[in-house]
């Protein structure tokens, strides 16, 4: 069975949400991993989850990017395994050069929470495998600089690489201005590297595995996941 580590830094807040969602739903053997430690040996695959690292001081992402444990982090995503960054976590991975691109604060410089729509844009990433193309999901966000931004360039390479994984959209698929929470560039709201294997999205599946949480779309990221690394 493969195993899952999930990052702890101080100031995150949603580690419990993707344990809960990996052990008590999907089964799965996975642990906390304290940010002062030096190694992920073992592990198949790491997400870094939600919340405020350090205080998100300086800006998001800055200072978790220097936390010992990301030395194991970038080796796990040069190795091709799974890094998966979640929200505050997607913050940290364009932090530490895995991701390209930057996240400004939202357009309404307010924090945004609610259900959103996503389109699947591509079925090759390590939370997409199964599902389709087109695909819509109704997932949960929860964040106050989640609006994405490359330069032109980062930009044009994103979308003809196909490293665009989701993208903010209507119930129906479209793109639409008030279909996104966030201002995000391109509607973007979840990426991969250009090996395909690091990803950062800011939904919080592990905010929607249930029913009862308003929506289980989160589940089919999370499966998709475990189906990577089986």
């Amino acid at each position: 069975m493969p195993r899952f580590a999930i990052v702890v830094f101080p100031g995150s807040n949603c580690e419990g949400d993707v344990l809960y969602a990996l052990r008590e739903v999907l089964g799965q053997e996975a642990e906390l991993v304290w940010h002062k430690e030096t190694s992920l040996a073992g592990y198949d695959a790491a997400l870094l989850p939600g919340g405020f690292a350090h205080g998100d001081y300086l800006r998001p992402g800055a200072i978790a990017r220097f936390s010992p444990i990301m030395g194991s982090v970038i080796s796990m995503a040069e190795e091709g395994k799974p890094v998966i960054g979640i929200c505050n976590g997607f913050q940290v991975l364009m932090e530490a050069g895995l991701l390209p691109g930057a996240m400004l604060r939202n357009k309404t410089l307010r924090y945004v929470c609610r259900y959103v729509n996503l389109r699947v844009e591509t079925t090759t990433s390590p939370l997409t495998r199964e599902c389709r193309k087109g695909d819509v999901l109704r997932i949960p966000i929860g964040h106050a600089d989640g609006n994405f931004y490359a330069d032109p360039a980062d930009l044009e390479e994103l979308e003809r690489g196909g490293q665009v994984m989701l993208r903010y959209s209507t119930p129906a698929g479209e793109l639409a201005d008030e279909a996104n929470p966030n201002g995000s560039l391109n509607h973007i709201a979840g990426i991969t590297n250009k090996e395909g294997n690091v990803v950062g999205l800011m939904p919080h599946l592990d905010r929607s595995y249930q029913p009862e949480l308003g929506s289980d779309h989160g589940l089919r990221l999370f499966g998709s996941l475990v189906a990577s690394v089986s």
